[in-house]
């Protein structure tokens, strides 16, 4: 009996230390190191890790990281060759625009490229409104995909990602563009769009070239980044979904309402979470607490 028990307690002592040392490094709650951002989560994009997070749950404008919805819906609708007629009413969108005009024509992987790369509003009215005859039955299909996806606390008024006025309430989490971010990625199309510095857009009547540059300038900064989408209203403030890859690593980052520079600090929240993959020492870490160089630039 007595040994019985000596090898249950040996088997429980066991297990303890297997689990230590599974989790070993710094808790997922990183949120006193980055308390200029409002919600946060660093995930293992090929596993179930969470490295960092922050009120992953809290509700927030994500301004044009809406697009990824609106540009998924567009790649897997199947039509990504049509020719789209630009209506009056998608060039009457401000401020961001890839100067399409009205009686333009433009294939819709174009439109796609445009909303994803330029983040062109534009663009993004001009999917809805080919898709589906109009922008409010566009926003029934974001919606009814959103759920479908498990965007449990999204609510999607525009294609743009406005929030304001008639747009109010356009609304989501960083649990919820992490789910949308997780499926879009299967994707092959999306993530060759998502990494483009630059597109070059043809309108089909007068072959007249547009030409397009990224606002994701971590695509630049960081030699790791491999996309995704950028996002700013003075609502929503900075926010930004970008996705890394270092030393056979994948990771994905979902940043909402930033305070100072977000390419800096994705980086730092980047090489913090691959040091911790790989098991190294990251150049950033200090003491455990953020390096001043996040609020410094």
């Amino acid at each position: 009996m007595i040994k019985q028990w000596t090898a249950f307690l040996f088997f429980l002592v066991m297990l303890s230390y297997c689990r230590l040392t599974a989790f070993a490094g710094p808790p997922p709650d990183a949120g006193a190191f980055y308390p200029g951002i409002a919600s946060y989560i660093v995930k293992d994009a090929r596993g179930s890790r969470v490295y960092m997070a922050k009120d992953t749950g809290r509700i927030i404008q994500p301004a044009s990281l809406t697009k990824i919805l609106t540009a998924l819906i567009a790649i897997e609708s199947g039509k990504l060759d049509q020719e789209v007629l630009i209506t009056k009413e998608s060039t009457s969108v401000e401020p961001s625009k890839a100067g399409f005009k009205p009686g333009d024509r433009v294939r819709l992987h174009d439109l796609v490229k445009a909303a994803m790369v330029s983040s062109s509003n534009d663009a993004a009215f001009a999917i809805a409104i080919h898709l589906s005859g109009s922008v409010e039955k566009f926003v029934t299909a974001m919606n009814f995909r959103a759920k479908k996806m498990g965007m449990s606390n999204s609510n999607f008024t525009n294609p743009a990602g406005f929030d304001k006025g008639v747009y109010a309430g356009n609304i989501s989490t960083a649990e919820d563009l992490l789910t949308l971010t997780e499926y879009a990625i299967r994707n092959s199309t999306f993530n060759d769009i998502a990494q483009l510095e630059s597109a070059l857009v043809t309108e089909l009547n007068t072959r007249r070239f547009i030409l397009l540059k990224t606002h994701n300038k971590l695509l630049v900064k960081y030699p790791y980044a491999v996309g995704i989408k950028t996002g700013f209203t003075r609502s929503a403030g900075k926010c930004l979904i970008a996705r890394a890859r270092k030393e056979n690593h994948d990771m994905l980052l979902v940043m909402l309402n930033a305070q100072g520079d977000r390419w800096l600090l994705a980086e730092e929240m980047f090489e913090r979470a691959f040091a911790q993959k790989s098991g190294k020492k990251s150049d950033y870490a200090v003491n455990g607490a953020a390096s001043s160089s996040s609020w410094n630039r």
